[in-house]
């Protein structure tokens, strides 16, 4: 199986190294070629071709919504995924408009940080779940076509009865057993079992899949 390139955009050298690192212990996932800035970021995309660009926003020259901008000019399938610790209503949207494929929080942990860049390498939206109410009301500009509606979502799960749909929405924007159990007034036992017949029903291995599927199919 062919490795999935990067190109890993960051002018922190302590997280680039901590990055490589992560992604040198991950058979189908390598690091190419790194960048410091957004300019760099320009070039390198352009002659290395990776297959995910995993771009930083606060970059010492352009920003990384300019650069994936510029990217994007040169090579419109290129697959850009911003990595930043800025939680920003507008740069969200901008990243999106620009053409970003996911905005992803440094905070998140590695094993879902490789699911999301195998997910994007296959065509798939990501948005952080911390996001996801900032821009919950004006996001379905940037969602492709391609991407399920709720009702397809809805079609292809039915098997998930309604309450199970409210609580899937909540693991989606992060909350807990507890914080979901206290959100729909129901025990702690019982947000454990829904969340439990959620990750059978769609077939995956944890809540944090669940999620991940949820907005890669529509449903949020």
């Amino acid at each position: 199986m062919k490795s999935i390139s990067i190109l890993m955009v960051e002018d922190h050298k302590l997280l680039r190294v901590g990055l490589r690192s992560l992604f040198n212990e991950t058979s189908d996932l390598k690091v190419i070629a790194e960048a410091e800035t957004g300019k760099d970021a320009v070039e390198k995309a352009k002659i290395m071709k990776p297959d995910i660009v995993l771009m930083d926003i606060g970059l010492p020259d352009i920003s990384g919504i300019e650069a994936t901008k510029r990217i994007l000019n040169d090579n419109v399938e290129q697959k850009i995924m911003m990595l930043t610790s800025h939680v920003n209503e507008k740069e969200v949207m901008d990243s999106l408009s620009a053409g970003a494929y996911a905005y992803v929080l440094k905070d998140i942990n590695t094993e879902l940080l490789t699911m999301v860049i195998k997910s994007v390498k296959d065509g798939a939206i990501w948005l952080d779940p911390k996001v996801v109410p900032l821009i919950r009301d004006k996001s379905s500009c940037f969602i492709p076509p391609k991407q399920n509606s709720r009702a397809a979502f809805r079609a292809q799960h039915g098997n998930l009865t309604e309450r199970e749909y409210e609580v899937l929405k909540l693991v989606v924007e992060g909350q807990s057993n507890a914080e979901i159990a206290s959100t729909l007034t129901i025990s702690e036992h019982t947000a454990k079992a829904h969340v439990c017949n959620i990750i059978q029903k769609l077939v995956v291995d944890d809540r944090t899949q669940a999620a991940v599927k949820a907005i890669k199919e529509g449903l949020v």
